[in-house]
């Protein structure tokens, strides 16, 4: 019982350090001159959209809605390794870690 108690505060130490970890994390997305950066928890850091995609307002929605995609498909993967590693290291039965 005192063991799964500290494997579970282990992991949430982990969990903490991985938040930290992915809001530092900056990840970028490029579509048709539109450029999405995020950080690791999803949040929004900056938009930059190039002159020549102000032209098309169809083709920037379209821009901008691929691109938050795929930033946030990055982000997700970065966020799942992370917590791979940890996971890795735990063991709770019955749980298939």
């Amino acid at each position: 019982m005192f063991d799964k108690a500290k494997q579970l505060y282990q992991l949430q130490k982990q969990a903490r350090e991985i938040k930290k970890k992915l809001k530092k994390t900056h990840i970028e997305a490029e579509e048709n001159g539109t450029l999405i950066i995020i950080n690791g928890e999803q949040e929004v850091m900056e938009v930059k959209i190039s002159d020549e995609s102000m032209q098309d307002k169809k083709k920037l929605e379209k821009s901008l809605e691929v691109g938050f995609n795929k930033a946030i498909k990055k982000s997700q993967q970065i966020g799942a390794e992370y917590m791979k590693d940890v996971m890795g290291d735990m063991n709770f039965p019955g749980l298939g870690a």
